[in-house]
């Protein structure tokens, strides 16, 4: 999955316009709100490292994935959300202060839990480990792409909270035209990617999805969490850095076909999330029920 000007400059330009537009509708309240009823935090944490690469192990085994193909599914685990969930939660009317906080903790839990899940898969599938060094050039390219743009339509808020309020319908459309535009381009650049491997490790991507993102939901709405967390967390969970995944199996283990899950999970969770966002959009967010961290 070769890196071309639309994936390296583009695309990262365009979500850091959207991510500037999502802060416009943000304010400091609703993250120290986020900070204190802190269950909802703790439940996306907790399925993000403690339940998925658990998932992902057992369809690995239930599907006898070929090695290298279940150490890519094992990386793709261990990645934290993606900017785009950010996105789709928007639209779908989630909590997007949850999941700006969900992936800015999760980037930064992932330099220790990748490495280490890595090293483990390694061993159990091929019989030998490899160090991996923390990701951390990545880690900074999400905060530039998804916090700093976000502060500063934060700042332009709390100053011009009319210019704030204007924008949002436009930022709306402009997000949903950067999707289509972002989903077009997966589908160019992976396509090829998609065929050759579909058969292989197709169904194993798509049911790791399909389980990230419902139990993304299912599980704080199990807790009696608001419905807007339950998407926000659904989201973050069920959409993936692909790219850090795909960058670390090409750049630093070497290994191509390790990251052909991330490069098909890449394009089939566009579609999965689509159709989530219009599902739950057309059901509303509900009552806000806050409960005590």
């Amino acid at each position: 999955m070769p890196s071309t000007v639309i994936t390296t400059l583009l695309l990262p330009l365009a979500l850091g316009v959207i991510m500037l537009g999502l802060g416009l509708g943000l304010t400091i309240d609703d993250f120290r709100r986020v900070a204190r009823y802190p269950r909802a935090v703790l439940t996306g944490l907790l399925l993000q490292t403690g339940v998925l690469p658990w998932v992902a192990l057992g369809l690995a085994l239930l599907l006898r994935l070929p090695p290298e193909l279940a150490v890519g599914l094992m990386l793709l685990a261990a990645s934290p959300g993606g900017a785009t969930a950010n996105i789709y939660s928007h639209l779908a009317r989630g909590d997007v202060a949850l999941n700006i906080t969900l992936t800015a903790i999760n980037s930064v839990l992932c330099l220790v839990t990748l490495p280490v899940i890595l090293d483990l898969s390694m061993r159990f599938f091929l019989g030998a480990g490899q160090y991996v060094p923390p990701p951390v050039q990545k880690i900074i390219e999400v905060a530039a792409i998804i916090i700093l743009p976000v502060a500063i339509g934060m700042t332009v808020r709390a100053r011009a909270p009319r210019f704030a309020a204007r924008m949002e319908k436009p930022i709306r459309a402009l997000s949903v035209l950067v999707l289509v535009l972002l989903i077009a381009a997966a589908v160019a650049q992976a396509w090829q990617t998609l065929l050759t491997w579909f058969a292989a490790v197709g169904l194993a991507c798509l049911l790791f999805n399909l389980a990230s993102m419902a139990s993304g939901y299912l599980a704080p709405v199990a807790l009696r969490l608001p419905r807007r967390q339950a998407i926000a967390i659904a989201m973050e969970i069920g959409i993936h850095n692909g790219t850090l995944a795909i960058y670390i199996a090409l750049n630093v283990l070497g290994n191509a076909t390790m990251s052909v899950p991330a490069a098909v999970y890449s394009l089939l969770m566009f579609f999965t999330a689509a159709v989530f966002a219009w599902w739950a959009s057309r059901r509303g967010t509900g009552a806000v029920v806050a409960q005590p961290g």
